[in-house]
C-alpha cells in the first residue's frame, strides 16, 4: 500500500499515539533506578526523543504520555514537546499503576474515538499510514501489528494465520506460533468501556478478549523491531542509532 508524502515528508495523520511509559523497568537496573526508561540514554539522547523523532518522521503530531514511575521527570524534560513537532500530553497513573489496560483507560478523555497504542521501550521503524488505513477498512475494534519472528528476536506469541490473528497468548506458546506482538496496535475508545475506571488490568487481556470476539484485525509488518526493554535490546539500539548518526 503507497504511502502519502508531502516533499518528502510523511503526510500528517490524524490519530494520536498513546505511550506506556509507566513501569518500573526493573530489567535495566541499576540505570533505572533514578531515572524513567524513557529517559535512558541512548545514543546521546533520552530514549523518547528517539522515539518522537520516528513518530514524526512517520507523520504523527500527538501523543499522549502514559505514565507513572518518575514520570514528572519526563513531563519536565519534554514538555509540551514541540521541539520534535509532536503535541505531547501526559496522563498520569496516579496513587497506584494501572497496568498497560488501565493507563489507557485513565488516559481516553485525551485520546478521542481511535488511538495508536505503542510500547515505552519500542523502537518501530514502520510507517503508520497504511497500518490505519487497514484498521479502517478491517470494520473491527482494534489491530495488533505482527512480525514473523520464528521466536528469534524474543519469544514468538501469536498464531497468524490466513490474514487473521488465530491465537494471542503471553503463557501458553504451542510451537504453531511464529509471529509476535510487534509493539503497535490501533484501538476503538469503545474498547475499554466495559472496564472499570482506576482499577488496574493489563492490555493483553483486552486483546485476548477481542481474539475471543474475532474483534482484532492483524496487520504483518516487515521491518523488526527494537527495543530497549534489556540490556541486550539497549545494547542493540545503541549500536544502530550509532551507525545511522552523521
Amino acid at each position: 500500500m503507497k504511502t502519502d508524502r508531502l516533499e518528502g515528508v510523511a503526510a500528517t495523520l490524524d490519530i494520536p499515539v498513546a505511550i506506556l511509559a509507566g513501569g518500573l523497568a526493573t530489567r535495566l537496573r541499576p540505570i533505572t533506578e533514578k531515572i524513567p526508561k524513557s529517559l535512558v540514554p541512548v545514543a546521546g539522547k533520552p530514549f523518547l526523543a528517539h522515539q518522537l523523532e520516528l513518530l514524526q518522521s512517520r507523520g504523527i503530531r500527538r501523543a499522549v504520555l502514559c505514565i507513572g514511575y518518575l514520570g514528572e521527570m519526563i513531563q519536565r524534560e519534554f514538555g509540551n514537546g514541540s521541539t520534535y513537532g509532536i503535541r505531547l500530553d501526559y496522563s498520569f497513573d496516579g496513587p497506584k499503576p494501572l497496568g498497560t489496560g488501565g493507563a489507557i483507560k485513565r488516559a481516553l478523555p485525551l485520546l478521542g474515538d481511535e488511538f495508536f497504542v505503542l510500547y515505552g521501550d519500542s523502537y518501530l521503524p514502520v510507517e503508520y499510514r497504511p497500518i490505519a488505513e487497514f484498521f479502517r477498512h478491517s470494520g473491527k475494534l482494534g489491530c495488533m501489528t505482527v512480525y514473523r519472528n520464528e521466536g528469534h528476536y524474543d519469544t514468538s506469541n501469536v498464531v497468524f494465520r490466513d490474514g487473521e490473528i488465530a491465537v494471542y497468548d503471553k503463557k501458553n506458546r504451542p510451537p504453531e506460533m511464529r509471529h509476535i506482538d510487534y509493539g503497535l496496535s490501533l484501538f476503538k475508545a469503545a474498547v475499554f468501556n466495559s472496564y472499570s475506571a482506576d482499577q488496574p488490568f493489563d492490555l493483553a487481556g483486552v486483546m485476548g478478549r477481542l481474539v475471543r470476539e474475532r474483534q482484532l484485525a492483524g496487520y504483518e509488518v516487515r521491518e523488526r523491531f527494537y527495543e530497549i526493554g534489556s540490556p541486550a535490546g539497549l545494547a542493540e539500539l545503541e549500536s544502530l542509532l550509532k551507525s545511522k548518526s552523521p
